[in-house]
């Protein structure tokens, strides 16, 4: 099949969920023979001040053809803009099916949807319900969301609450089909020792974006009322959040225990997750939390807010507080300092994690999604 993927930043990148799945998902498609296209988003990294410009120059990647599409960094205009100009170019690219990725990019599948071209939207979320969004933004992402309702050939969801909404919303079925993790080699501390003097075991950690919907600031409150000489490590780059950010290291100041990396991936990732004793998901919003499932892969205790999406994610193989509760947090967070037995061993999480989240039976269900677009349309048109 000829596929081409549209709705992400740009791969490669750590920048959010959906550009780990987009990559993860093409690479493997690739290894199965099928051409993929993905258009990269030619805007500058706001995850990652110090990206490597390259990105912006690649024409493939891993078997992975990439277009570079120009894209205004006005964060109200990014995704309308991207996704127009990728929708128009992708109509030339005689694809067999055209998959859209996130809410606001879904909204143009409309137009291949007309054009009699096969579309499958994948939800990562209920992305208008992120406090990020103002006024306009909020109401394309809805209308991106409705467009994948009503027009989409097949409609992927993460979560067993996203798909309950849209059936009870727009009494639409969507297919359930989780995010998939990696096996991961686990690092001795090195490069986090030498550079922000962080020992095996002796920190707490939060990876990923900092943005209010994360729930970081509830974090460094709890933090603050908690008597430990572990430090709390928050790991990770804004996303059109400066203002956000900045609060949060005025936290960081009045706590010298509090230690702010900044964007990681690669060997100081690994060794961060291989080496914490805790990591902690304070989110008030979620789609799959792929920073969770990085943490259950490594074997590592995970402590995280209760909603649906976090807590259908690692069961009972984490422990978990009242969403948006700082002092609920902070006992929590107590508890598991002092009370390290109360978690499944390391190597139970993994066991659970391969078996459960894995990127080869992801690719796999996509792939016969696509198939089946492929041949429901062409029924249609032979009747």
């Amino acid at each position: 099949m000829k596929i081409a993927m549209i709705g992400h930043k740009r791969i490669p990148s750590r920048e959010g969920g959906v550009e780990i799945v987009v990559e993860e998902l093409s690479t493997r498609l690739v290894q199965m023979g099928h051409s993929v296209t993905a258009y990269n988003r030619k805007g500058k990294n706001v995850a990652d001040k110090n990206a490597d410009k390259e990105v912006h120059k690649l024409k493939r990647y891993k078997g992975i053809r990439i277009v570079q599409v120009p894209t205004p960094d006005v964060k109200a205009l990014n995704a309308v803009v991207y996704s127009f100009l990728a929708t128009i170019m992708a109509l030339f690219g005689n694809y067999d099916v055209i998959h859209y990725h996130a809410e606001g990019p879904c909204a143009m599948l409309i137009i291949p949807h007309f054009f009699g071209i096969r579309t499958i939207a994948t939800i990562h979320g209920l992305d208008w319900q992120r406090s990020k969004w103002g006024g306009f933004a909020t109401k394309f992402l809805k209308f991106g969301e409705y467009i994948a309702a009503r027009y989409a050939d097949e409609v992927i969801v993460l979560s067993a609450n996203v798909q309950q909404y849209f059936l009870d919303t727009y009494h639409r079925e969507t297919i359930y089909i989780p995010n998939g993790v990696n096996k991961n080699e686990f690092r001795e501390p090195d490069i986090i020792t030498k550079k922000f003097g962080l020992e095996k075991e002796k920190y707490i950690l939060y990876l990923g974006r900092l943005v209010p919907e994360k729930g970081i600031s509830y974090l460094v409150k709890a933090f603050s009322k908690v008597d430990t000489d572990m430090k709390l490590v928050i790991a990770g780059g804004g996303s059109h959040s400066d203002d956000y950010v900045k609060k949060i290291m005025g936290y960081a100041e009045k706590d010298k225990r509090i230690i702010m990396t900044g964007f990681v991936q690669g060997h100081v990732l690994a060794e961060l997750f291989s080496n914490c004793y805790m990591y902690v998901l304070p989110s008030d919003v979620e789609g799959m939390p792929i920073s969770l499932l990085e943490a259950l892969s490594y074997g590592r205790r995970c402590l995280a807010s209760n909603i649906p999406e976090n807590s259908e994610a690692a069961l009972e193989y984490a422990q978990y507080f009242e969403k948006s509760n700082v002092d609920d947090l902070a006992k929590k967070l107590n508890e598991c300092i002092k009370n390290p037995e109360i978690f499944h061993t390391d190597e139970e999480i993994m066991n659970y994690c391969d078996k459960r989240f894995n990127w080869e039976q992801v690719t796999g269900e996509s792939a016969r999604l696509y198939i089946d677009a492929i041949l429901n349309v062409e029924r249609l048109n032979k009747v």
